[in-house]
Order: C-alpha cells, then structure tokens, then sequence
C-alpha cells in the first residue's frame, strides 16, 4: 500500500506525471524500497521497466557492466565459471537486491556470469546514471553497502554448502530459495540447469528430485516444479536455508 502523500509534494507530482507504476515497483524491490521515498524518486528519470527472460545471460565475467538490475519478481542465478563452460552457483538475487553491485564497490568489470533463471519484472539503470546517482545518494550507499556484505556472507555459505552437505539437502535448499524470490510455488528449472547450478551430475538431481517427489513434497515433470509440501521441503533442506535467508 501507498503511503498518504501530501497536496502539492513530490509523491503527489509522480502520480500525476504517470509514474505510479514505478512507486508500486519500488515498494517490491527491497532495495529501493528502504530508500527514503523523496532519493527513490530522485532516480526515477534513470530507472527503466524491463521484463528479463529465462536463460537469458546479463554479463558475464570480466566484461564490462554496462547496466544494474533491481528485479520485481524475476529471478537472476550469480554464477562462478571454470574452464568457460564450466559453472556453479555463488548466489541467487530477486527482489531483496540487486544485480550489478560490483559497480558499488568500484569496479567496472563483473566478477560472475549473471544468468536469468525465472522470467519476470525488473528496473534497470545504466552503469553511468547508476554511478551518478551513487555518489549523490548516501541512502544508496548505505543500502547497497549493507545487501554487498549480506551476499559476500550468503556466498561463503554457500561454498561450505555445496562441500559438505548432500545433493537431497542443497536442492531442497535451492527449491526454497527459488521460491522466496519469485514468490510462487510453481516454476521452471531443468534438471540439466539444477546439475550445472549444483555441481553435481545430472542423474544426482533426478535421484534427489525423485526422493522428492515420491515423498509428496513437490511435483515435478519437464522442468516445471511445484512445491506441494513446503514444511516438509524445509525439513529437507539443510541449516544453510536459513542462514542464508536470515542475511538477506
């Protein structure tokens, strides 16, 4: 819900000027939405709606980041390459953050391959008005500093996460984790995706998804997933779910 906004202010002059969809999209990216309203609309004239799709890939490592991503409801898998071809999971980003924060902490160039894994909404705003708008807005900074720690602590989970716990424990992790970003029991991962994004072979991930499945606590068929039992799901996953969630 909107806040009450006052006769003649800023908030005001942004719904007239049509930018109301812009003040809903900043209320469900948590980024933005811990701004102060009036430095949120400062950066309204750089922000653009997007829609990302699936198995797109944003950037990958070592080029240059030529835009940031503040994702709605899409969903973008951060990913450490080895050997090009070669990747597994470092992180996830939906709407809690965003994509691009390399530009926050002064380099140019991304440290990973950024890969769209749930199509959906998202704002984007080029490097150059992003760093602008940076070095003008202490609130940014002080967000985008605070989500920066959180993901480098979530990484380093997940590192320990993926050497010592089971492939059944770290796919319930990623299930649970995909659906808490793109709010919504029903969604698509392939098996080979979820082997690449694990580190695992691909008939580890049908084994563990079969276990699953067999236990009523998801259905699955062709890549499309749905969690029937989230509780028991929970149950599954290792402790490394809510650490994770508990730094976001």
């Amino acid at each position: 819900m909107l806040p009450l906004l006052a006769k003649g202010g800023p908030e005001q002059r942004a719904i007239e000027a049509g930018e109301i969809d812009a003040l809903v999209d900043h209320e469900r990216n948590s980024v933005l939405a811990a701004l102060p309203l009036r430095d949120y609309l400062g950066l309204l004239d750089g922000l653009e709606p997007v829609t990302l799709t699936y198995g797109a890939v944003l950037y990958e490592p070592g080029e240059l980041i030529g835009h940031v991503y503040f994702p709605i409801n899409c969903l973008i898998c951060l990913l450490a390459t080895v050997e090009t071809r070669r990747a597994i999971e470092v992180t996830l980003v939906g709407r809690e953050g965003m994509v691009g924060v390399a530009l926050a902490l002064g380099t140019d160039v991304s440290p990973v391959r950024a890969l769209v894994q749930g199509t959906g909404a998202a704002l984007r705003m080029s490097a150059a008005r992003f760093h602008k708008a940076f070095r003008q807005c202490a609130p940014l900074q002080r967000e985008l500093w605070r989500y920066a720690g959180a993901k480098l602590a979530q990484a380093r989970q997940t590192v320990a996460c993926n050497r010592f716990h089971t492939v059944e424990a770290r796919l319930a992790r990623w299930l649970l984790m995909t659906r808490d970003r793109v709010l919504s029991e029903h969604f698509l991962l392939t098996q080979a995706f979820l082997a690449d994004m694990l580190g695992v072979r691909r008939a580890e991930v049908n084994e563990a998804a079969g276990v699953f499945q067999r236990r009523h606590l998801i259905r699955y068929s062709r890549g499309n997933i749905r969690i029937v039992d989230r509780k028991g799901l929970e149950a599954a996953a290792c402790r490394c779910y809510a650490r994770i969630e508990s730094l976001s």
